[in-house]
């Protein structure tokens, strides 16, 4: 179903709603009085709640029922939480390991289940999209979704769609004192827009307040994907892409290859490869000259088809004290762009024929433009035995690259 069609069908009920609001203001040539006009404004206020879309009133029963069957399915899972590796901080997370068992069980309750993990592949994908194709259909029902959070505990989703619009009821549980169950929240919201893409990606909007009753825009944009990607895909999304993103760096959102790597922005990049080859997050060390020549050369060598000389030229570096210009990304170097909170997604992978792989790579935003493809580019990835691997260029498809604000060098260059 085309997301027009669905709010042309929302707004001409709206329009038979206030008619017969309006409409009972007079019958023939008098007006209602007392009593009428007490019932009259309590459905004038019903409507505007209604019209608003967000924080609606929830029957009791039901938000009853939702309450108690989110904690029955977090006490299902309470064995693996207590005996799960949960670290010394304050703020719990637990491992995709662990987020996995979870799925695992909830699974057998025959309802769809995700895990806030990169790339998770819903359990009983099939239900939820059952649910998507008799809504596209006009068909009403509804369907429950549970998402494993990385603190383990749950969100319990209950799409409802009434053949006109679609409704969330959304309940949230953590582990609180003794590890029982505790509700964080329960909220019922229309759905504004949703749309459930070839792709297999599931978009929606929730209502949300707009000016002026807040200063600023309020996202209420989500995507879930529906149908599972490949083993292959997920794995390599893991390894090549999803540390790389589309902040700070350019590799993936920029045309390139061994032939002009030129605009490739090295001194932001480093920091994305270092936690690529050592899985933490790179720490400046406070060396105010900057990083060594030869740690920052050997770790982009790795990574690239280029030479020490050639990253010398390309990148800032500060030929007296044989160092690379690096500053952490923030506010005085970044404009924030709703395109770099996008997800790398490998869609696809073929064989180049010269020994490389040519990755298909899927920009999926879910802020505000909820898009499963701002942009798709091919990356050139050559494989070695050993599990190392290099990137050996990237092509944006379909003249992609207007579609998306222009790249903002982390350290400005020297001309």
């Amino acid at each position: 179903m085309e997301i027009i069609d669905m709010i042309t069908k929302r707004k001409l009920k709206k329009m038979m709603s206030v008619l017969f609001i309006s409409g009972c203001f007079f019958i023939g040539n008098t007006k209602c009085k007392g009593a009428d006009l007490e019932y009259i404004s309590q459905e004038t206020a019903n409507y505007a709640v209604q019209e608003r879309g967000y924080d609606l009133p929830v029957d009791e029963v039901v938000k009853e029922e939702a309450i108690e069957d989110c904690k029955n399915v977090m006490n299902q899972m309470k064995v693996i939480y207590q005996k799960a590796d949960k670290g010394t901080s304050s703020n719990i997370v637990v491992s995709e390991t662990v987020m996995e068992e979870m799925q695992e069980v909830l699974k057998e309750k025959n309802v769809p289940v995700i895990t806030s993990a990169p790339y998770s592949n819903m359990a009983n994908y099939s239900k939820m999209e059952e649910f998507l194709f008799r809504a596209e259909q006009d068909l009403t029902g509804d369907i429950v979704l549970y998402r494993i959070n990385r603190d383990g505990g749950i969100e319990r989703l209950k799409f409802n769609y009434d053949g006109t619009d679609m409704y969330l009821l959304a309940v949230k549980a953590v582990w609180g004192m003794n590890d029982n169950p505790s509700i964080v929240y329960v909220s019922y919201t229309r759905i504004e827009e949703w749309k459930y893409t070839e792709k297999g990606w599931f978009g929606y909007t929730l209502c949300v307040p707009k000016y002026p009753e807040v200063s600023e825009a309020v996202d209420g944009s989500s995507m879930i994907r529906i149908k599972p990607l490949s083993d292959e895909c997920r794995e390599v999304s893991k390894r090549c892409v999803y540390l790389l993103g589309y902040q700070g760096n350019n590799l993936l959102c920029s045309d390139w290859d061994r032939s002009d790597m030129e605009g490739l922005d090295y001194n932001g990049l480093y920091e994305y490869l270092y936690r690529m080859k050592y899985g933490e997050r790179y720490e400046f060390s406070g060396n105010s000259s900057g990083i060594p020549a030869e740690e920052f050369e050997n770790l982009i060598m790795e990574f690239l088809p280029i030479t020490a000389d050639q990253i010398k030229k390309w990148a800032v570096f500060d030929s007296e004290h044989q160092t690379y210009d690096w500053e952490r990304l923030g506010c005085l170097n970044y404009s924030p762009t709703y395109f770099g909170t996008s997800l790398p997604e490998v869609v696809e992978i073929r064989d180049s024929g010269e020994g490389n792989s040519v990755l298909v790579v899927d920009a999926v935003c879910d802020t505000f433009i909820c898009n499963d493809a701002v942009i798709t580019s091919e990356l050139t990835v050559k494989f070695n035995d050993d599990k190392s691997f290099k990137y050996m260029g990237n092509k944006i498809l379909n003249n992609g690259t207007k579609e998306v604000p222009k790249y903002q060098y982390r350290i400005k260059r020297k001309n």
